[in-house]
């Protein structure tokens, strides 16, 4: 039974084609129409996530794959296609996305916690270990806006490892912290699917997806190029990077 299923999903962006930078060029341009182009990001991509199972993305930066990921999430509205969910999701993606800068970390788990629907008493009793797993005890009353980007990704991953539901939607979740931080989060990752939690994870990293996923797919230029054995998806995108090695991605979409 698929917990997740895509079907032909596209989405575009329209982009500015000329850049306003400067107060004097923002000036010098109120008179003119500003004119944009059509970026398409995905075009008709489909894929499906069975239960227990584990699904990798791969593919250059701008390929599609934050879009793809973004869309599942709820975060932005396909243009075309549809998105079926038979269980309910956990997204880690932009961490920090809901977090108050103006609260401490306590305050912040407390406030993300319920907006994940986990009670009140349900988050005190697991603040400790969430502290504990991101390593920040000795800052649990200090203000998020104090915090550098590596410990509120480290309390974000805490969290979502702490409330996660049935499908696990995962933005390179093992590229922050240290080593001993991203051992932990491989550890609990294999808990999670020990217990039959699905997954659709995003890396660009080979031994990852490898590791940690039954099947995989390619994204190319916004469409799927390879859906299967999670090894001959790896060395598809190694010949891609080899024969391209710049390719034409200008950022990650």
């Amino acid at each position: 039974m698929a917990v997740l299923e895509v079907d032909a999903v596209s989405k575009a962006f329209w982009i500015p084609t000329v850049r306003r930078d400067t107060l004097r060029e923002h000036i010098l341009a109120a008179l003119e129409p500003r004119r944009f182009r059509r970026l398409k990001v995905l075009d008709r991509v489909s894929l499906a996530v069975g239960e227990g199972e584990a699904v990798g993305v791969m593919g250059r930066n701008g390929c599609g794959k934050s879009t793809l990921l973004k869309i599942i999430s709820g975060i932005y509205p396909p243009d075309s296609g549809s998105v079926r969910t038979n269980a309910s999701i956990t997204p880690v993606l932009e961490l920090g996305v809901g977090w108050s800068p103006e609260l401490d970390a306590i305050d912040n788990v407390c406030l993300v916690g319920a907006v994940m629907g986990m009670s009140l008493q349900e988050i005190r009793g697991r603040i400790d270990s969430i502290l504990a797993f991101a390593e920040l005890e000795p800052f649990a009353n200090l203000k998020l806006k104090h915090y550098s980007s590596g410990m509120a990704a480290r309390l974000g991953y805490a969290v979502a490892f702490e409330v996660v539901r049935d499908v696990l939607v995962l933005d390179e979740i093992f590229a922050v912290g240290d080593a001993g931080f991203r051992a932990r989060c491989e550890e609990r990752y294999r808990e999670l699917r020990g217990r039959g939690h699905a997954v659709l994870l995003v890396s660009h990293t080979p031994h990852i997806i490898r590791t940690f996923c039954d099947r995989a797919l390619l994204l190319v230029d916004g469409r799927v190029e390879m859906d299967g054995d999670p090894d001959e998806v790896v060395n598809g995108y190694l010949r891609m990077l080899t024969s391209d090695p710049v390719g034409t991605a200008a950022s990650t979409v």
